[in-house]
């Protein structure tokens, strides 16, 4: 029997709703994309859509988006340039599970591998690597956050005789700066390498880094096992989600029958969402490819706008090359809170997300110059 809530609990949901809406309405320091329209999807919200197992292998859990899955991975394999052949995937909950998925292959392929790594790198691969229990080096960065070749280069001639496992980064979490996967290949053939494994973290920046020219070194083609991408950044999507591409040779060797759910167990959890998959494949479905590059092209317009007019108010500003990121010094903490501006070692940035207009940042060109006049004044 249910009851109704009371009148302070729907107050609560009230309250919460307002806040929601609120604090929506004022951030760009998070690659979240809110410019979304899923009203026509509503009416799956009231069934327990389940995509147990292998998206790939049918299931005794029919309640589910398994055959629109499938199409967002294609989708993603064929953006991503894999191989026809010898391609798999699965919608995660997140990068930072296609992160540990890339390298949970990794380690199953070579077990006494030895994982790189960049001091960028987000920080869930140190919690992923600590989980997984692989051995890893840091390896320093460049001032734009990429990872410092030299540095890599030396670390893998101390350490040769160990296989090479290389978490790249495309696109970092403060500077979106892009690993070069082809640098990385040239490195390891040069030194001889022969049992080696790529995993591609491209959060943000894998999901729009096809439609950018001159096309960055991240994909298949360029020498990547393994990509993982965020759903809720470029595209979009109510909850955290994401999608992980992986060679099907490799994914194969690690898979084993599952009686009790008529499936495959190649992925890391068990039940996995049934909604994000609609989600994405309905973005997917109404943009197209060519939906996707103009959303990327607006990002990229936002974002070059942005860091001039930083600039011409005297603020050093500065992004990475075809970046949505602007890097400049941190503003007062009121201007932080207020736009939700993630602040690291003296700096934050703005991301221009889909959703962020010029409009928004002339409103917080206009407070950064007061705070610069009432700092003048005291």
């Amino acid at each position: 029997m249910s009851h109704s809530l009371s009148p302070e609990e729907d107050q609560l949901l009230v309250q919460l709703l307002a806040d929601v809406k609120h604090n929506t309405e004022f951030f760009m320091g998070y690659p979240v994309s809110k410019d979304f329209n899923y009203e026509e999807l509503m009416p799956f919200l009231q069934y327990p859509m389940n995509n147990l197992g292998d998206p790939f292998v049918p299931s005794t859990y029919a309640v589910g988006s398994r055959e629109l899955e499938k199409e967002v991975v294609k989708f993603f394999a064929d953006l991503f340039r894999a191989q026809s052949n010898d391609w798999w995937g699965y919608v995660t909950n997140g990068g930072s599970e296609g992160n540990l998925y890339g390298l949970y292959l990794a380690r199953e392929l070579h077990p006494k591998g030895m994982v790189y790594y960049s001091e960028a790198t987000h920080y869930s691969v140190q919690k992923n690597l600590h989980l997984l229990n692989m051995e890893n080096i840091i390896i320093s960065t460049q001032a734009n956050g990429e990872i410092d070749y030299d540095d890599l280069e030396n670390t893998i001639r101390m350490n040769r005789q160990m296989p090479v496992i290389i978490m790249a980064n495309i696109g970092t979490t403060m500077t979106e700066a892009r690993d070069d996967i082809g640098r990385i290949k040239a490195i390891l053939k040069k030194l001889a390498i022969k049992h080696y494994y790529i995993h591609a973290d491209g959060a943000l920046s894998g999901s729009y880094s096809a439609f950018v020219e001159p096309r960055p070194a991240f994909d298949f083609a360029d020498g990547a096992d393994s990509i993982a991408i965020s759903g809720h950044k470029f595209l979009g999507s109510p909850m955290p989600c994401g999608v992980v591409v992986a060679k099907k040779s490799n994914r194969d060797r690690i898979a084993r029958s599952v009686a009790y759910i008529g499936s495959m167990d190649t992925t890391i959890s068990g039940s996995r969402n049934g909604h994000s998959p609609l989600f994405l494949w309905y973005t997917i479905k109404k943009l197209g490819t060519a939906g996707l590059k103009e959303r990327a092209m607006r990002c990229l317009e936002v974002a070059e706008y942005a860091e001039k007019e930083l600039q011409k108010i005297g603020i050093q500003a500065w992004r990475n090359p075809n970046a949505i990121t602007v890097n400049f010094p941190e503003p007062p903490l009121q201007i932080r809170k207020k736009w939700q501006l993630a602040a690291e070692s003296g700096w934050s940035h703005i991301i221009c997300m889909p959703n962020v207009s010029k409009k928004q940042i002339n409103e917080l060109l206009a407070e950064i110059l007061v705070s610069i006049e009432l700092a003048e004044l005291t």
